[in-house]
């Protein structure tokens, strides 16, 4: 039963990241070259693959291609080469040429040429050399290799140059003579020196490439605070920039630590509800206003945008906050306007009604969530002997005819023992006050009489 198992998994992912036959996980080591779409970044799913096209309409002759950290690009198929998605193929490099996954196809990439802003008859589109060849294969493996190589070494040529840039990643190209430099930068850097230094170092040519730190955080991935894979480097392909106000708007601390990514810019998910939060905050009154009472102005605090809640205090004496609704802060505003002045923010807060939490209902017909929890009873015998005691304490007290003091039954008994006889001594009749019947006379004396 475990070998069937294991062999359904390898049949849905590729050799390299399945389990074995003691069904250990090897892990994903194809660094992105994997060939069957299952754990491609950013993939897309076709579905209009299994659709027939009208009647005289020709397919699209143009598909995508993805290469390494997700980077996607569109070739022609000039030569109408019978291709499907997770085919390696060889396309036009710039020089060279370059080896790639076709990972879509069909009448989906009119949707994704739309979606990224190309036009289907631009030049810039390059087109599709061929299927790649084993030798293809070979030579973009060994230039896949040596990039965790160059990047080191490329790391060290920047600490001896002392300029102020992070290189990030490293890409060959598929005949591996080009490789692409990603590094980040704050200010502007110039690296003429420094191309010359990796081309006499690597033997190849230079391209430089600048990102920003969030499509740094994109390709090379992570997990975020959520616990979850980072969203740049999963689904997200529209990377905006996020400003402070999107937390003033949704009532956050702008605590940097707490609001910052893995790419120590703002995360990209307080955009995410900033539109919710933007509709709820129309009926609220600026947070600006002040509330004018015979008391003294109050200003705002904070405020609750779902619940519809308000806090304010006032100025001169800042102890205590006053917790008003809407409804409440919008009728002072209107009375102020009004030139009118409320009594105090006491009156308004006790018109408020606390309305118990209801922490647990018996909706499953359940007594108690710890009815199982209850110790174990004791035996029989020491539930018996208790209540003897309670029925013994329960009893009522008797007076001694002598003292006229109650007395406890327990005392009654121990003097009911001590008037009883001994067994060794003779135990005297008691005599009963009754007449004596006289005796009997005889035959004889009757006849006498």
């Amino acid at each position: 039963m475990l070998f069937n198992t294991i062999k359904i998994k390898n049949n849905m992912s590729c050799n390299s990241c399945s389990s074995d036959i003691n069904s250990v996980p090897k892990g994903c080591k194809s660094n992105g070259s994997c060939a069957t779409g299952d754990c491609e970044k950013l993939s897309v799913f076709d579905w209009l693959g299994n659709m027939s096209l009208p009647t005289g309409q020709d397919p699209i002759n143009i598909v995508e291609v993805r290469f390494k950290n997700g980077r996607k690009h569109f070739y022609k198929n000039v030569d109408n080469l019978p291709i499907s998605i997770g085919d390696i193929i060889a396309v036009e490099g710039n020089p060279g040429h370059d080896i790639g996954t076709v990972s879509l196809t069909g009448e989906l990439i009119k949707v994704q040429m739309k979606k990224m802003g190309i036009e289907i008859d631009s030049e810039d589109i390059k087109k599709i050399y061929r299927k790649a060849t084993q030798k293809d294969i070979d030579v973009w493996t060994a230039a896949r290799n040596k990039e965790y190589d160059t990047q080191f070494r490329g790391r060290e040529i920047l600490g001896r140059l002392g300029l102020k840039m992070k290189l990030s990643d490293v890409e060959y190209q598929g005949d591996g003579n080009k490789a692409t430099f990603y590094y980040t930068a704050e200010e502007r850097v110039d690296f003429r020196q420094l191309i010359r230094d990796f081309a006499s170092a690597f033997s190849i040519r230079v391209e430089m490439k600048q990102v920003g730190l969030r499509q740094e955080a994109a390709r090379l991935g992570g997990i975020g605070s959520c616990g979850r894979e980072l969203c740049c480097s999963t689904w997200l392909t529209d990377l905006r920039n996020v400003n402070t106000s999107s937390a003033r708007y949704q009532q956050l601390s702008l605590n940097p630590q707490k609001l910052a990514g893995q790419c120590g810019k703002l995360k990209c998910c307080l955009n995410y509800e900033l539109d919710t939060y933007l509709d709820a905050l129309k009926g609220f009154p600026r947070q600006d206003t002040i509330l004018k009472t015979h008391k003294g102005d109050a200003m705002f605090i904070k405020m609750d945008i779902f619940k519809g809640l308000l806090w304010y205090t006032y100025k001169e004496n800042r102890a205590k906050w006053f917790k008003l609704t809407l409804e409440q802060v919008q009728e002072i505003i209107e009375l102020n306007k009004n030139k009118e002045l409320v009594q105090s923010l006491e009156e308004y807060e006790l018109d408020l009604a606390v309305v118990a939490k209801v922490e647990f209902e018996n909706v499953v017909g359940q007594d108690s969530l710890t009815r199982f929890d209850a110790p174990k009873q004791k035996k029989k015998r020491n539930k018996s002997r208790n209540l003897k005691k309670q029925q013994a304490t329960n009893r009522p007290q008797h007076k001694n005819n002598k003292t006229g003091k109650k007395q406890h039954p327990n005392q009654q008994n121990q003097a009911q023992k001590q008037q009883k006889p001994n067994s060794n001594q003779p135990v005297k009749k008691a005599t009963r006050n009754k007449k004596r019947r006289p005796p009997r006379k005889s035959a004889n004396e009757t006849k006498n009489t």
